[in-house]
């Protein structure tokens, strides 16, 4: 079996212009529309965040970790991990508040709706081919595939870069 998509991020690419962050809240909102998401009670809350931190914008999303901590603490088994996939799937019925999801999730990325007292997270978009975030990034700085096609994307890069500096020495 092949493995699983994942998003990763190009943190190079990263502009800090917060779009994937925008599409992600309307993804998650009644409308799906950016107009009429404003008005909704409650506001569409985003679930991935882009942190600056000493000049580098880096955007931190659920990782659906292997060991799923989120998952193991969670009281009434609104989180569950699927065993082939890794992700990391909330049941918003189910959850009542107590937020140790977010105490153990160790990139800060479960947020809670307190109006409703449920956590929310990165659900990568099931009902989307690409996710949200992935979608509206402007700079490509999140990529959606394979470990592997990334490790190629990286990889590839790092050769041109070596090449062009390779050749502007010849030419010299």
């Amino acid at each position: 079996m092949s493995q699983p998509k994942e998003i990763f991020v190009r943190m190079d690419r990263c502009v800090g212009c917060h779009t994937c962050e925008l599409a992600c809240a309307v993804e998650h909102s009644t409308s799906k529309s950016i107009f009429s998401a404003l008005s909704e009670t409650p506001v569409p809350r985003k679930r991935l965040y882009v942190e600056a931190v000493e000049r580098q914008n880096v955007p931190l999303l659920c990782r659906h970790c292997e060991d799923a901590p989120c998952a193991r603490a969670c009281l009434t088994g609104a989180l569950t991990q699927d065993e082939l996939t890794r992700i990391v799937s909330h049941d918003p019925d189910r959850c009542i508040g107590c937020w140790m999801c977010t105490m153990v999730c160790r990139y800060g990325v479960v947020g809670r709706l307190k109006e409703q007292r449920v956590a929310i997270k990165c659900d990568r978009c099931p009902d989307r081919e690409v996710p949200a975030c992935v979608a509206a990034c402007p700079t490509r700085a999140l990529v959606f595939t394979r470990e592997e096609n990334f490790a190629g994307i990286v990889r590839a890069q790092a050769a041109s870069q070596v090449a062009q500096g390779y050749a502007m020495g010849k030419n010299e």
